[in-house]
């Protein structure tokens, strides 16, 4: 990704990314900046994990260029609301609406223009929500169809090359039990999908075979960021919001 604080990549047609640095977790380089997405389907833009440096950023001009039609900015996980609001106050008159998980709301100062979503959704025939995890997590992956793409927020990253599964490490018996009873099949689910993407917040997207990336991903087990300064980077508690 190129440092231009202009820059926006087209990755496909009607697909765009671009980075950001991440606003109040700076582990060291994984997870350092994070990764948002446009997309155009059906007269509909999708912003995904939008994030901005503010009213004043530079690339929003460019973004501004890119959308058609109304807007829908989805939230996958409810940390990455943080330019949710910006974005419904720019574009206001294009019909923009805020969805994501129930525990979105907590961190909107407005909420007249969010729809929670439970996961399992199919909104306006462009977007399906999934589910992940027994209970519940807060994160939903969302399915674009028209671009065969799966996006994460936390739970999938991408790490030197290859796709991993964000969790904390399976050591006591108990957990073990939740992994592999509980949520790890609610992952597999997933790979049932007709996906050929996988795009993540965190690291580089896989635009092909991103279906057999996935399934090696869930393969290789648990895994967690390098630590850093001596210091095991976990996984936040997804359920927490």
């Amino acid at each position: 990704m190129a440092k231009d604080s202009t820059d926006v990549r087209e990755l496909a047609r009607d697909l765009w990314r671009w980075e950001r640095r991440h606003p109040e977790w700076h582990p060291g380089e994984f997870g350092a900046t994070v990764g948002s997405y446009l997309i155009r389907t059906e007269g509909v833009t999708l912003l995904i994990d939008p994030l901005v440096d503010g009213e004043a950023d530079p690339l929003l001009e460019t973004l501004d260029s890119l959308v058609e039609g109304s807007i829908r900015i989805l939230i996958s996980i409810p940390y990455h609301a943080r330019s949710a609001e910006l974005f419904q106050r720019r574009y206001q008159g294009r019909d923009a609406r805020i969805l994501g998980h129930a525990l979105v709301a907590k961190r909107l100062a407005d909420t007249a223009g969010f729809q929670a979503l439970t996961g399992g959704e199919d909104i306006e025939r462009v977007v399906r929500v999934h589910r992940i995890g027994r209970p519940v997590r807060a994160e939903l992956p969302i399915e674009i169809p028209s671009q065969r793409a799966l996006v994460f927020g936390d739970a999938i990253v991408e790490h030197e090359g290859a796709l991993r599964l964000w969790e904390s490490p399976v050591v006591k018996e108990s957990r073990r039990r939740w992994y592999e009873e509980r949520f790890l099949p609610t992952m597999r689910l997933l790979t049932e999908l007709d996906v050929d993407r996988i795009l993540v917040t965190h690291g580089r997207p896989v635009l092909k075979d991103g279906r057999a990336a996935l399934v090696e991903a869930l393969d290789r087990g648990p895994w967690q960021p390098p630590p850093v300064g001596g210091r095991r980077v976990v996984a936040r508690d997804p359920i927490s919001g």
